[in-house]
């Protein structure tokens, strides 16, 4: 039985509601959670208020606060093994991949540690000789940190280090269906030597907990991964009092290969990157544009190619895709198939949930035939499905790539340097993969355009989400003249 993390104790909901989540391979109960409630919200972020308002985490050095955040990686590194395994039964994802993200998470909080000893401000002593004029670079407060299912401690640890290494306070409320390793997190945090209410967690569901956090007044910044849907109702509940809001949404990314690529290079980027976690993925490379002159032959070994794909129980380390998250998504999957087998495109493999004695398991899909105004072309399925256009030139690949309302990411292989960057500053995204895809940074940029999203996280321009700017100006010896 596990209480919300309120003040840098373990502290139960005020109702005294529990609910429960359930393994998505296993359909057996993995963790008991206290059901949070707005006034849980309201008691999380009074403890960040005084945190950061009073408390010693915005007035530590920053080699204070990175020995910190160092600590905490190193924690995580430590736990790996327990975290990995909880995410994996809670989110159905393998458990090699669990592994591999419990690794990349650690090496978030270390270079957010970096940042921590250089977010600066800047001076200006050009004004003239008696003016001095200085930029400072200030905390913006209490950050809601608002996160998906999919990639629990990944994304948490995409903006909590950044957030702490510039002094900030949080109050976290993590997807009802993985809370366990948020909460984990935070305890570690606190070993770590986090102060006590500088990291909050309340868990619970989106329509009382997520809104309560979103609107709240006494927060100073939303920082939101998930839907674009939920992203709008998010963006609006913080415009009510004007709080900094920050959005990573949806994708429907373009994975485009060109007749000169080297197709043995692509071939397993391009399954990977539209089957990793199972597709349940913002960037996942779920449009394939292939040029018309080799598409029917890398079509043919793209479909022999996932027909290989080990499909099952996530705890198995030979697993690749594991169990959808739940029945809801497992239905919403299973309209799109439907859709796309019915609006003129081709069906090549898959198209079927697998039958298991226990869980939710569906095939790896691939869809040719497909054309840009086709739902399966334009919407998010967030699934293990691939949808294969066409195309005869850059002009018109370019066309197809910005044909929807999302700019996440993309991804293009080609030998040809000139192609490779006349097609990636053409694409509106935030990423562009250049005959690679799905790497990732903690130096680097991440976020979208468009319906994708708002701001950007990781890479040192991820505190300008967290930070207010303070403009200082000093006059310098006596005074001459006057106004009259």
């Amino acid at each position: 039985m596990v209480h919300h993390w309120i003040g840098g104790t373990n502290t139960r909901s005020e109702t005294g509601d529990r609910f429960t989540t359930v393994s998505p391979a296993h359909d057996a109960t993995v963790g008991d959670y206290a059901l949070g409630t707005a006034s849980d919200i309201d008691r999380a972020v009074r403890a960040a208020r005084v945190a950061f308002d009073a408390g010693p985490w915005p007035r530590m050095s920053g080699q204070e606060r990175a020995s910190i955040l160092n600590a905490t990686a190193d924690l995580i590194d430590t736990h790996n093994d327990d975290l990995a395994r909880l995410e994996t039964l809670e989110s159905g994802k393998p458990i090699t991949q669990a592994k591999a993200e419990m690794n990349a998470a650690a090496d978030l909080w270390r270079y957010a540690a970096t940042l921590a000893r250089h977010t600066c401000g800047e001076a200006y002593n050009s004004l003239g000789e008696n003016k001095l004029g200085l930029v400072l670079r200030e905390p913006a407060g209490v950050v809601g940190m608002i996160t998906p299912w999919n990639f629990p401690l990944l994304i948490i640890s995409q903006k909590l280090p950044f957030a702490l290494s510039v002094g900030c306070t949080a109050v976290i409320k993590p997807s009802e269906l993985t809370p366990g390793t948020t909460l984990q997190l935070a305890g570690l945090a606190h070993d770590a030597g986090v102060p006590k209410g500088v990291i909050n967690v309340v868990t619970g569901l989106g329509a009382s907990v997520g809104s309560r956090l979103s609107e709240h007044p006494d927060v100073d910044v939303i920082s939101f991964t998930g839907s674009t849907a939920v992203g709008r109702q998010v963006a609006a509940a913080a415009g009510r009092n004007l709080k900094r809001c920050s959005l990573e949404l949806g994708g429907k990314n373009p994975h485009i290969i060109f007749a000169d690529a080297d197709l043995d290079a692509a071939l397993d980027p391009v399954v990977f990157g539209v089957y990793f976690n199972m597709g349940e993925c913002c960037n996942s490379g779920s449009r394939l544009l292939l040029d018309e002159r080799i598409a029917q032959e890398f079509t043919e070994r793209v479909i022999e190619l996932a027909r290989t794909i080990p499909v099952g129980d996530p705890l198995d380390p030979a697993t690749k895709v594991g169990a959808i998250i739940n029945i809801p998504q497992l239905e919403k999957i299973k309209r799109y198939v439907s859709n796309g087998t019915t609006c003129g495109s081709r069906l090549r493999l898959g198209g079927h949930s697998i039958p298991t004695p226990t869980g939710r398991f569906f095939e790896p899909t691939v869809f040719d035939g497909v054309t840009p105004e086709m739902a399966i072309a334009r919407e998010e399925i967030f699934g293990p499905v691939l949808s294969i256009l066409t195309f005869k030139t850059k002009e018109e690949t370019i066309q197809i790539a910005n044909d929807t309302l999302y700019g996440l990411s993309a991804g293009l292989w080609t030998a040809n340097v000139d192609t490779a960057f006349e097609v990636s500053r053409n694409i509106r995204a935030g990423t562009i993969w250049i005959n690679c895809f799905m790497d990732g940074y903690p130096e680097l940029p991440f976020g979208g355009y468009g319906d994708s999203g708002l701001g950007r996280e990781l890479g040192r321009f991820s505190t300008d989400e967290f930070t207010e700017l303070k403009t200082v100006q000093l006059h310098i010896g006596g005074h001459t003249g006057s106004w009259l």
